[in-house]
């Protein structure tokens, strides 16, 4: 799985949000944004546009404008970030899992491809942006991340 810059921006930006929330802060402009990462601003205007459109920030105008959570930081999860920038989170040559088709001795693929989304589903869509933000991550996702092989290269 290639996780684009795209999501990784979207996730990292929103973690700044939910901490500015969590602190009780107003609005958070597009610099403060790209600045507290290091994060291309017009890339980052890009993908606060699709996070928009997605619900998952309001804008608000004026001197101390920028943008805010549009929910709970719990209510939030990673994956609905992940699609609301870069679609589905799982696509085999552009077919959703559960679409794809083979015959013969690739007949059982199609259950492989909805088992690799349904385990990327656990992940991203039980892990809220506050879960992220404190550390305090699913027991699921814990376990995944103690597992003797998980930091090692294949």
């Amino acid at each position: 799985m290639d996780i684009s810059a795209r999501v990784d921006y979207a996730v990292r930006a929103m973690l700044i949000l939910a901490d500015a929330d969590a602190r009780g802060a107003g609005p958070i402009s597009i610099d403060t944004l790209a600045s507290e990462q290091d994060l291309p601003r017009k890339f980052l205007e890009a993908i606060f546009a699709d996070l928009r459109r997605a619900d998952l920030v309001v804008s608000r105008r004026g001197a101390r404008g920028g943008y805010v959570l549009s929910r709970a930081r719990t209510e939030i999860s990673v994956g609905d970030v992940f699609r609301a920038v870069d679609g589905p989170l799982a696509e085999v040559r552009g077919l959703r899992p559960h679409e794809t088709e083979y015959h013969g001795v690739a007949s059982h693929l199609p259950s492989l491809w909805v088992a690799v989304r349904a385990s990327l589903r656990e992940v991203l869509d039980d892990t809220s942006i506050e879960d992220l933000r404190t550390g305090n991550l699913p027991d699921r996702v814990r376990r995944l991340v103690a597992a003797p092989d998980a930091w090692r290269n294949r």
